[in-house]
């Protein structure tokens, strides 16, 4: 097996690492930067844009730029663009072909396995989308692990000592906390709650709004009606959050935001750390709840903790951090880089399923001990949600119970799969449903019905039922509610690698002509040394501008970033003609 990627899969950036050395190591992307914005983009010209490009473009490219997919994994999700629909597994598998690019051009090696992280409270639908996403992109998702677990393992490669911390993950869409305990090689999910519409981007939303809403005050003009102008606001709010975690202040300045009667209209205005905190209050007074609620199920105290440890970039904002010490009474930790601990965890648990990690290490003995963030159960007479396994239950397990029939001589039961914590089906999330044939028919109350639950590693459930009686038996693996069959993610894994090969095929032609441009600023400066001028020839010098108005000519004729097959062909031959023309001088 070759080396196994870890993948952070976050709302708002993406993080990918790999085990070197027995270390968990950052993987910097094609421009540099160690995470990559969750961004996918589709141009009018065909081109598909991930990342940092895709970001870029997005005020000028609104309705076909799509921003945290990954609050759309496990629903009915679909995007139309040019006529095709996308599901969100689909639109996440464009990030997770990009950081498997990324990790392959450093690794120097294909990359064929992974382990992607997820929100401890993703539901099974969830799951399974993720693992549809890396199955898209091309990657074996060798397991899915919760991030507040992945982070802990990141922690505890070097901090063995026994404890019990708190995981307070506050990503970009999704947050989570987990209650964990540390020690004798050992990391146990004690107990996990969270939310998993609660992050940064809500607070973005909150500063957005603000802003609009002055600007409505102050101009009488409703931005709300222009798309371009919204996201070049939402783009301003996400640098005031950033700026705010360690200034008092900053000013939001936006020319040209919009026009009125024709003439332009500029957005400036202040915005105080105290209007910010204001403005979110009640997002960052949400997080005690499923705090308190960890701890609870955890059985102990905050008193009890041994560390709290951030996770998340928008842990970096102060009014989170000042909640976090009211609630715990802890100063949290800082030890790990908010943005990189998931993924670095994730790549320990890549290197360990991979063979990569040398036998007898600390991180070769670490053992996780995970949990299933809800409980499961099935509907049973007159509405109820009967649970088979509770939450904060530790993962993998397999649990059965003997149910029977309501009515007489009924020859079929529907099995009604739910999720969640209340007393009624109908208040709890249905994730799936079979029915069981072939009972032999008997007064109600005799079959006898025995029904399995099976929850594996990755969170992913299996559910069977069986009939003693007849040995009559029917299972279901629960899959993401975007329902992707599997010739749909076939179709999808073919469509990626021609998609692929088509971006290989654009690059080259790109690249044709910007290694035309750099020969042609080589020859200019040829041309312009007097004592290099001196030594060619009058033919040589004619052939040499020749050549190089030719060549310069083609360059203009296309954009840096669409070149077609034929205009690549006509610039790297005429750029042949020049570099010949020019032999000896460059």
């Amino acid at each position: 097996m070759g080396k196994v990627i870890g993948i952070d899969l976050g709302t708002t950036n993406s993080c990918v690492a790999v085990l070197e050395n027995n270390q968990p190591v950052v993987i910097t992307n094609s421009e540099g930067q160690r995470t990559t914005p969750s961004v996918v983009a589709f141009t009018k010209n065909g081109e598909r844009l991930v990342g940092e490009a895709a970001k870029r473009q997005a005020a000028v490219n609104v309705d076909r730029t799509f921003f945290s997919i990954k609050r759309q994994m496990g629903s009915d999700f679909r995007a139309k663009v040019d006529g095709k629909l996308y599901s969100a597994p689909e639109i996440s598998s464009m990030i997770l072909r990009k950081l498997k690019k990324d990790a392959e051009d450093y690794i120097g090696e294909a990359v064929t396995d992974a382990v992607i992280t997820v929100p401890a409270y993703f539901s099974d639908a969830q799951r399974q989308a993720t693992k549809d996403a890396g199955r898209i992109a091309g990657l074996n998702v060798l397991r899915i692990i919760n991030e507040p677990t992945s982070a802990a393992l990141a922690y505890g490669l070097d901090h063995g000592q026994q404890q019990k911390i708190l995981v307070y993950d506050l990503g970009g869409g999704t947050f989570d906390v987990s209650v964990i305990e540390i020690g004798d090689n050992l990391i146990e999910v004690l107990a996990t709650a969270g939310d998993n519409h609660l992050g940064g981007d809500d607070f973005d939303e909150r500063i957005t709004n603000y802003l609009v809403t002055e600007f409505y005050r102050q101009q009488n003009v409703d931005l709300r009606k222009d798309n371009t102008a919204m996201q070049r606001v939402r783009e301003e709010a996400e640098k005031a959050k950033k700026v705010l975690s360690s200034s008092s202040s900053t000013t939001i300045n936006l020319p040209f935001i919009t026009t009125v009667k024709g003439q332009p209209v500029h957005m400036e205005m202040n915005l105080t750390r105290a209007e910010f905190n204001e403005i979110t209050k009640d997002l960052v007074e949400r997080t005690a709840i499923p705090v308190n609620q960890a701890l609870s199920d955890a059985g102990i105290s905050a008193s009890e903790l041994g560390m709290v440890l951030l996770v998340g970039g928008s842990t970096r904002v102060p009014a989170v951090v000042e909640e976090v010490r009211r609630i715990t009474g802890k100063e949290p930790s800082h030890n790990l880089n908010p943005d990189e601990c998931v993924a670095l965890g994730a790549a320990v648990q890549g290197g360990k399923l991979g063979g990569a990690i040398v036998a007898g290490s600390s991180a070769a003995e670490i053992i996780l001990m995970d949990v299933t963030p809800l409980s499961l159960g099935i509907e049973t007479v007159g509405g109820v949600s009967t649970k088979i396994i509770d939450r904060n239950t530790t993962i993998p397990t397999r649990y059965s119970q003997i149910f029977t029939t309501a009515g007489s001589f009924q020859t079929s039961v529907d099995i009604k799969v739910l999720q969640g914590e209340r007393q009624f089906a109908r208040d709890n999330k249905l994730i799936g449903n079979f029915r069981l044939k072939g009972i032999k028919p008997a007064p109600a109350g005799v079959p006898q019905i025995e029904v399995t639950f099976d929850i594996d590693a990755n969170g992913i459930v299996q559910v069977s039922a069986k009939d003693l009686g007849t040995g009559k038996h029917q299972e279901i693996t629960i899959t993401a509610s975007s329902n992707l069959s599997d010739s749909e993610i076939e179709q999808a894994i073919r469509e990626a690698q021609e998609y692929e090969a088509t971006d290989g095929q654009r690059k080259a032609y790109i690249d044709a002509r910007s290694e035309a441009d750099t020969l042609v600023r080589q020859v200019e400066n040829v041309m312009a040394d007097k004592e290099k001028r001196k030594a060619m020839d009058s033919a040589q010098k004619k052939s040499v501008k020749s050549s190089l108005s030719y060549v310069k000519k083609l360059i203009s004729r296309t954009k840096p970033t669409n070149v077609s097959e034929e205009q690549a062909a006509e610039i790297k031959h005429a750029a042949d003609e020049l570099r010949n023309a020019a032999a000896g001088l460059i």
